[in-house]
């Protein structure tokens, strides 16, 4: 396909100077007593052991797909290239992504050599979309590199997404100063109880607002091109749970002052029970309209001007299923 790709991304100029590849060798090294995310389990992943997460050192990867649901600055007209890594650092009760976040056998069954990983995102650039989109990159940071490192002098040079839980260490995420050019994160929970509870994770709010307040200095404020397609900047994710779990007002007001009011939010409507959400007393449930309008009332009170609310109807419309062929969402 013929078309203009955006010189902006911020990798090309560390590749060319060799700092991409110095970035690469701190941060393999470090599978050798893994402490790549918040948990720092310290198993030597070079040689196969597991911690939390499940990997090993080789990525695994449960699909790869133009993905036309994200953001509409990211999906523009022909979609996200998205990478979905299997496994994750978080055991989420209601995770909609449970199939290939939690499941061991797809770890084993996804796991891709990175000539291939390579191919794939110049698959996606050939492909025509806007971007590389790295989903639950967390625990597979250095693997992503090394993709895109032997990626670069095949002539890939789409903008990266890094489209993650929120549970990122920032001593990683300064590794990746300059690599990536999209910051997707969530804000989960405000409650360390929450975090604790449904994703086991009770460290889940310090280290979610540390790891944003790390990627907004990095990256700033979204910015977009003349076809309001994004090439920079933050974009914050937050997913309303029934009965407040989420914690609303304490995380947007904490968003507000302490990033910027000028941040851009998606507030996410789509919550649908899923995994095993379906037999939790507060999880059961989708939120009620009420609780939509209480939360997307908060971007008044806050001053959060820039981003997206959710129809409440979106939670019929994001749920994938990985089991299907090709793209794990239904084709629009």
């Amino acid at each position: 396909m013929e078309r203009n790709i955006s010189m902006a991304a911020s990798y090309l100029a560390l590749y060319r100077s060799g700092e991409l590849q110095h970035r690469l060798e701190r941060l393999e090294a470090r599978l050798s007593a893994c402490d790549l995310c918040p948990r720092k389990c310290g198993k030597n992943r070079l040689k196969g052991e597991k911690g939390w997460c499940r990997a090993g050192y080789f990525p695994s990867v449960a699909s790869v797909c133009a993905h036309f649901g994200e953001e509409p600055v990211l999906s523009g007209t022909r979609g996200s290239g998205t990478v979905f890594f299997a496994g994750c650092n978080m055991r989420c009760r209601y995770c909609q992504n449970y199939q290939i976040s939690q499941d061991r056998a797809v770890l084993k069954s996804g796991k891709m050599s990175f000539d291939v990983l390579a191919e794939k995102l110049l698959w996606l650039q050939e492909a025509g979309c806007h971007n590389i989109n790295f989903v639950s990159p967390s625990h597979f940071v250095p693997q992503m590199v090394r993709a895109v490192l032997q990626a670069i002098p095949l002539g890939l040079a789409l903008p990266l997404v890094y489209n993650s839980s929120g549970y990122d260490s920032v001593a990683t995420l300064r590794e990746l100063d300059g690599v990536i050019d999209i910051y997707l994160p969530d804000l989960r929970y405000a409650d360390e109880a929450w975090g604790r509870k449904l994703s086991h994770a009770p460290d889940y709010p310090a280290s979610a607002r540390a790891a944003i307040k790390e990627m907004f200095r990095q990256i700033g404020e979204l910015e977009v091109d003349e076809n309001g397609i994004a090439e920079r900047g933050l974009i914050v994710r937050h997913l309303v749970l029934p009965g407040g779990l989420a914690g609303s007002r304490e995380s947007l007001g904490w968003l507000a002052r302490e990033v910027s009011p000028d941040v851009t939010l998606s507030l996410m409507s789509q919550y649908r029970p899923a995994h095993r959400a379906v037999n939790h007393p507060l999880l059961s449930r989708r939120i009620t309209l009420e609780e939509y309008r209480e939360a997307s009332g908060l971007l008044d009170e806050f001053g959060i001007s820039h981003g997206w609310v959710q129809e409440m109807a979106s939670a019929d419309n994001y749920l994938p299923d990985f089991a299907r062929e090709g793209s794990p969402f239904v084709p629009e």
